[in-house]
């Protein structure tokens, strides 16, 4: 019997997807179901399961795949032992288009690569690393474990080996994106193989298995992995010392493994000579990286539940959420995770250098992990997520290449629409990444790293984008014109994006030659007499000095106190570990204080209640900075960096009480506290500030350079200008002046200043 599928009544209900149709049976000597594929039109019951398969999870397209194939098992056997064959062709070229790929982004990120201490949290970092100690909220410490491992290793400055240690875990970052591509477009070829063994079969044609045709299916993920590797913000954190690129690289591992799991069940359900496993395995490693991960980052890591949860789905169904085997990945997971978390209490035992918080107890653990004090900045308004949408947007647009130029942009949202079509399970992973990613990120209000927080978002768009890059390879290929074969179009594509990116985003991640915090240091110790005490609540300030001074054992006598951190009583361990004598001579004030800011720590809410509490801690604070300044001004200098006179809700009384009790002198780039209001006399400074304004160093408008180190440097030469003329020192004024608006000549005050001191001095 042979069965001809024609279309002779369209159904009632229609959809854009397929159409019903009558399949009439016609008497013949031999009984075969011949498939018109290429003739048909769209939407053919005998073709449903293919069209229709963006509305099916993966189980049910792999069912009637393996159906078909069971059918026609006989006339198909030589097809399907040259598709096995070709799978370790697959996994070649998936590794050297890996390797390709991490080879290009460590060379890029090796010549990029910041020679010392960088800003923001680096420095607190490299002092955590080194030591083995606890870092900042939620501690990281599977980050600082691995980051120790680069501190020893002897090549160049303990910086320079931690940054490098960034750089390596980005660029594997890239290599790992490329896997996680290649798997998908892999696994999205697995649908339409029946139907190609089945157009073999009536051209009696072998399957094509070229290298050539090989390495151009995963030229789309070749691509991706450059674009992520010239990205903006994977390229900014990959010269520095920072978590985030370690981060990218877990979250990638624990994707890779999962879209494996999926491509062998799949493999394994389409494939009639192999027998039916659940390659478990890959899912467990997930599991188990997934975990560790969560030593790292955690919040980015566990935003991609949702989008994991999907693929597991559409995959195996219901059935593997209520099997023991979702169990057995939780306890795996879990059981990862408190390995790597039992590093704190561990390295807190110790009593490191950098020991914050001080994570003994179970409390004091869960607290850190949970990052209790950064609770204030979340904001659900939506002013402030509008707010903060539009500055995602505005970082999407230049992400991958120039903000004029969305290019990138316009391939990824190609590569959704191509996956919506074809390959669902990728659609909902890819939106759900960043959907997630969003509505954590959005109602989060930080200022230096916000950036590094929408990565899963960017990870998303650069696989959508190596999508779009198939889609037109397979555009080309459907025009068949002579002069742009499929090979052409590829090579062009990645070679336009990638240019792109790296060319937008080269000026601004060249740290080759940033020594903008060391300078910063640098010019600082110059300023601070021996033993001198310096006061500040810029983390640009405490963060890099603390590098200083405990890795490279510089300016050791200078007794530098963050403000903020005295909220925090682990911060006091590290004072009488750094600066026993200064401790020893405010005892008085400093234990009561200490006391009452313990308690505080275990209940905030009850201070938050009681108006009287609060008064209590706030004088105690006071009471306590009184008595350090007033002490260690009989023993030396004491100074104060610009930011301490903007009052703020929490440090108002200090803020307030500094300068009403005290002359301010600029010196450099700090204040000298006088306790006689006549002029005293300091020499000019010399400051050092190398990729600060030369031009060798790029600054975006929201980098920390421009917001916070240059308006330093800009606001103490003006003020420095300021003191001069009001004890008629014109001519230094003026010179002082100069140099502030050779920083920036549009600054209102040094302009101001400097037409009156000229004035003065033309008419004395």
């Amino acid at each position: 019997m042979m069965f001809i599928a024609r279309p002779t009544h369209k159904a009632a209900a229609r959809s854009d997807d397929f159409m019903f149709v009558v399949i009439e049976a016609s008497q013949g000597e031999d009984t075969r179901l011949f498939v018109l594929a290429d003739e048909s039109p769209r939407g053919l019951v005998a073709l449903m399961v293919c069209s229709h398969a963006s509305l099916r999870d993966d189980r049910q397209m792999a069912r009637r795949a393996a159906s078909k194939v069971q059918r026609q098992k006989e006339t198909m056997r030589k097809p399907v032992r040259e598709a096995n064959g070709a799978r370790p062709f697959s996994s070649q070229a998936e590794l050297v288009c890996a390797g390709a790929v991490f080879l290009v982004a460590l060379v890029v990120y090796s010549w990029t690569l910041a020679p010392t201490v960088t800003l923001t949290d680096s420095g607190e970092l490299i002092v955590a690393a080194y030591g083995l100690g606890v870092a900042h909220p939620p501690g990281t410490p599977l980050w600082v474990m691995l980051a120790h491992l680069a501190s020893l290793v002897s090549v160049g400055s303990v910086a320079v080996r931690i940054n490098f240690s960034s750089a390596v875990f980005a660029a594997l970052a890239c290599a790992m994106l490329t896997l996680v591509l290649a798997e998908i477009l892999v696994t999205a070829s697995c649908f339409a193989a029946p139907r190609r063994r089945n157009r073999a079969v009536r051209q009696g044609s072998n399957i094509e298995s070229s290298n050539t045709g090989g390495f151009l299916m995963f030229a789309p993920a070749v691509g991706a992995g450059l674009l992520m590797a010239f990205s903006r913000t994977l390229w900014a954190y990959a010269t520095i010392t920072e978590v985030y690129a370690l981060n990218v690289l877990l979250i990638l591992l624990v994707f890779f493994l999962v879209v494996r799991w999926r491509r062998r069940i799949i493999e394994t359900r389409t494939d009639s000579s192999a027998a039916v496993a659940t390659h478990d395995t890959w899912i467990y490693a997930a599991a188990f990286v997934f975990g560790l991960a969560m030593g790292v980052h955690h919040v980015t890591v566990a935003l991609t539940l949702p989008a994991i949860a999907v693929v597991v789905y559409r995959t195996e169904g219901l059935k593997f959420f209520t099997s023991r085997r979702l169990l057995y990945a939780a306890l795996i997971s879990v059981g990862a995770l408190i390995l790597v978390y039992s590093y704190l209490p561990w390295a807190a035992s110790r009593s490191p250098a950098m020991n914050w918080g001080n994570p003994r107890s179970l409390q004091e653990i869960w607290w850190h992990i949970t990052g209790r004090q950064y609770r204030v900045f979340f904001s659900f308004s939506p002013a402030t997520m509008g707010a903060q949408f539009v500055e995602f947007c505005r970082m999407a647009f230049r992400e991958f290449g120039f903000a004029w130029l969305p290019l990138v942009l316009f391939l990824a949202l190609a590569g959704l629409a191509t996956a919506y079509k074809r390959d669902r399970t990728s659609f909902w992973f890819l939106l759900l990444i960043a959907i997630a990613d969003l509505a954590y990120a959005l109602s989060y209000e930080i200022a230096e790293d916000k950036d590094a927080y929408y990565l899963p978002a960017f990870i998303s768009m650069a696989i959508a984008a190596g999508l779009g890059i198939q889609w037109l390879i397979q555009r080309v290929a459907s025009r068949r014109s002579p002069m742009w074969r499929p090979s052409v179009a590829a090579a062009t594509a990645i070679v336009l994006t990638s240019a792109t990116a790296f060319a937008a985003n080269w000026p601004f991640n060249n740290r080759r030659d940033y020594f903008i915090a060391d300078d910063y240091v640098e010019n600082l110790f110059s300023t601070i007499a021996p033993n001198g005490l310096m006061l500040t609540q810029d983390w640009q300030v405490a963060s890099p000095m603390l590098y200083a001074q405990e890795i490279e054992q510089r300016r050791g006598d200078v007794k530098v106190v963050d403000i903020n951190l005295l909220r925090r009583s682990w911060y006091f361990d590290y004072l009488k570990h750094a600066h026993p004598g200064m401790m020893d001579r405010s005892r008085e004030k400093i234990d009561p204080y200490v006391s009452i800011l313990k308690q505080w720590e275990s209940d905030p809410a009850a201070f938050a209640r009681s108006h009287e509490l609060s008064q209590r801690i706030s004088m105690a604070f006071l009471d306590m900075i009184q008595a350090i300044v007033r002490n260690e001004i009989k023993v030396a200098p004491v100074y104060i960096t610009n930011d301490l006179l903007v009052a703020d809700q929490t440090n108002g009384y200090a803020t307030r009480w500094i300068p009403q009790t005290y002359q301010l002198v600029p010196q450099g780039l700090v204040f000298n506290l006088a306790t006689e209001q006549n002029f005293h006399e300091s020499p000019d400074p010399h400051l050092r500030m190398r990729g600060l304004a030369d031009g060798t160093v790029r600054f975006a408008k929201d980098d920390v350079a421009n917001l916070k180190i240059l308006p330093a440097y800009k606001g103490m030469l003006t003020n420095r200008g300021k003191y001069l003329a009001s004890f008629n020192q014109h001519e230094r004024a003026i010179l002082a002046f100069k140099e502030a608006l050779a920083l920036d000549p549009n600054l209102g005050a040094a302009q101001q200043g400097l037409a009156e001191s000229t004035a003065k001095v033309a008419k004395p």
